[in-house]
């Protein structure tokens, strides 16, 4: 990976600090497996950052180190530490981090399905001790970045649409009066036209609310038009990151990750010479 110490943290301004950095991070699941081998990576203050990769590469496990939900799964980081604001979180539990400012919104949203939309946007601030008036100020100033969520206020959330239940859990997240969020996959199962809208929508919460994000997405020609940085994933390893412009402008990235072919590539058979290709692992 690249020198971080003459640049600005990725995604953020020239005068940002790293708001998450992660150092040589490594996640052994059951004791035995694996997953995450020294991955190094940063957000910086108000920016967008993605995690691009395969399945399998260790996206959705990279958030989850961070939210410490890794231990859910009978997951542990074993190396490595996390820094949240300057202060290690990767001992604490996700109901310590959510207080702290960052809080992970899952793949597959997960919403309550026998709960109203309104419902469950309330149970985002079951952290927040400020009243019933704050967080009824916070419930309207959701509903001004999620219009359809007000229509749909009082319909049960197992009964919406998906792109619907993908913005009630952000509302949701917004509700923790965040610093951070954490967004796993959020293009997943969802229609080109409501992806737009929902990646619209998070940079329009980055730039008014000041809120950074980190996002693990599959979609990576979504992805690196909202981000403003990027790392790549392959098999628990960062093999490349850099400005999201850079990564979108480079061969390898076009050919395995945009599907877009070199001029040389005469047909999809070439994939066979993939590890041989690839600058990264060769």
């Amino acid at each position: 990976m690249t020198d971080t110490l003459a640049r600005p943290a990725p995604g953020a301004t020239a005068d940002a600090k790293p708001i998450l950095a992660l150092k040589n991070v490594e996640v052994i699941y059951d004791h035995v497996i694996l997953v995450l081998k020294g991955v190094s990576l940063e957000v910086g203050e108000g920016g967008i950052v993605t995690i691009l990769g395969a399945n399998g590469a260790g996206k959705s496990t990279t958030l989850k180190a961070i939210s410490n939900l890794v231990r859910s799964e009978r997951g542990e980081v074993t190396k490595g530490s996390i820094e949240f604001r300057g202060e290690r979180v990767d001992g604490m539990t996700p109901n310590d981090l959510v207080r702290r400012g960052c809080i992970q919104v899952m793949e597959g949203r997960h919403c309550f399905g026998h709960l109203t939309i309104e419902e469950n946007l309330l149970t985002g601030a079951f952290t927040r001790g400020d009243g019933r008036a704050a967080v009824a100020s916070d419930l309207e100033r959701v509903y001004t970045y999620f219009p359809r969520l007000k229509e749909r206020r009082a319909s049960l959330a197992g009964y919406t649409s998906g792109g619907e239940q993908q913005m009630t859990a952000i509302g949701r997240a917004l509700m923790s009066r965040p610093s951070m969020i954490l967004l796993d996959e959020p293009s997943m199962g969802l229609a080109p036209q409501i992806v737009e809208q929902i990646f619209e929508i998070v940079r329009d919460i980055n730039t008014k609310e000041g809120v950074s994000f980190l996002l693990a997405e599959q979609n990576t020609n979504v992805a690196l038009r909202y981000a403003g940085y990027g790392y790549i994933l392959e098999n628990g390893r960062v093999v490349m990151d850099g400005e999201s412009k850079s990564l979108r402008e480079n061969e390898d990235v076009k050919e395995f990750y945009l599907g877009i072919g070199g001029a040389d590539r005469k047909s999809f058979r070439d994939v066979k010479s993939y590890k041989r290709r690839k600058r990264w692992l060769a």
